[in-house]
């Protein structure tokens, strides 16, 4: 078992199986909201479900849309229940400031430093308090 302190920018609580991936991903035309599913064929992530997972991701790449497709993802209950990454990620907090002003609904944003993100993989299982402290227990 490893902690881990990060930075909330959205605070929150979650707790899951973590969904772990070095490479960014654009939402836009990589992640089906209706679904979870990360549909990006070329993404090493590609065939996974995200949903009710911690997604542990550097950032995203790409447009803005990524913001728009979360928050659809969001409103269809088929999001994250919290994501990890290693800076801000603007798309990724709008999608959840705008998830919580309508729908009451926010996705926790932890950023923790590259260090501290490469701990942690596929499987672990993930818990995220509301001052942002990471608990990972990793998988066997």
């Amino acid at each position: 078992m490893i902690t881990i302190q990060g930075k909330s920018f959205i605070q929150g609580s979650a707790n899951g199986i973590a969904l772990a991936t070095s490479e960014p991903l654009s939402f836009w035309g990589g992640y089906d909201w209706k679904t979870g599913e990360i549909i990006d064929r070329r993404h090493p992530l590609s065939g996974m479900i995200a949903k009710d997972k911690i997604l542990v991701i550097p950032f995203t790449r790409g447009s803005s849309t990524t913001t728009a497709v979360l928050l659809e993802a969001i409103r269809a209950k088929t999001a994250p229940k919290a994501i990890i990454t290693t800076s801000t990620d603007f798309f990724f907090a709008l999608a959840s400031v705008v998830a919580d002003e309508l729908y009451k609904m926010p996705i926790p944003l932890i950023a923790v430093n590259k260090n501290e993100f490469e701990k942690i993989k596929t499987d672990d299982e993930v818990e995220i308090d509301e001052k942002g402290m990471i608990t990972v227990t990793l998988k066997t």
